[in-house]
């Protein structure tokens, strides 16, 4: 039997480009709108594109969050993309509502001082910090695409995956903890590299979701 992937679907994310990566890959997610739609999924994705306040408004009338929360406590599999790693801080600069809180830390703006335009928008190389179920092992050549005006700061260390430079700054590209991960930047829009980061993550799936 394959993997039942749900897609949270609150209004706020690009769901089409991450239906369509996963759909190049072999899978079919479905659409999660409502909490009876969690029913028989193996792991979940939460993209989001936007702002933090109405996403987490969005969030709030799906009636989702105690349910995201609960699945989190249960160490179950779920992957953030874009707004959707913000989400699962405690908080963001962007707004004044309070996230998830699935990852202690919170989400700064890109510091203005760093010698880089705001958004940051465009390719660029991962600097890995701790070998995941996305990234193994780094690789100079596995660029990814940016879109992005606010980075997170996770309070733990060991949370930070991957991070990426932001003119002479360094900022979070990549956060992992348990079963729980999240990408800064787009894997649906990062081409080849995207796409191997997306088998890897459907692989580990596939074997259980091993931790360590």
């Amino acid at each position: 039997m394959g993997l039942h992937l749900g897609l949270i679907d609150y209004g706020m994310g690009n769901l089409h480009s991450v239906e369509k990566a996963f759909n190049r890959l072999g899978h079919q997610p479905s659409r999660v709108v409502n909490p009876s739609d969690l029913d028989g999924c193996d792991a979940l994705v939460l993209p989001g594109v936007g702002s933090f306040d109405p996403a987490i408004d969005n969030l709030q009338s799906t009636g989702l969050i105690p349910d995201l929360k609960r699945w989190n406590e249960a160490d179950r599999p779920l992957l953030g993309i874009c707004l959707g790693l913000q989400l699962l801080f405690e908080s963001s600069a962007e707004g004044r509502l309070e996230g998830l809180g699935l990852i202690k830390g919170h989400v700064e703006r890109l510091p203005i001082g760093a010698g880089a335009r705001i958004p940051h928008m465009g390719w660029a190389p991962l600097d890995l910090r701790r070998a995941n179920p996305m990234l193994a092992a780094a690789d100079p050549l596995a660029w990814v695409y940016f879109v992005h005006s606010y980075a997170a700061v996770p309070e733990r260390p060991e949370t930070l995956a991957a991070a990426a430079s932001f003119g002479s700054s360094s900022v979070t590209a990549m956060v992992w903890q348990r079963r729980l991960g999240a990408c800064q930047f787009h894997p649906e829009k990062s081409s080849d590299s995207g796409s191997a980061m997306l088998k890897r993550w459907l692989d580990w799936l596939q074997r259980g979701a091993p931790i360590g």
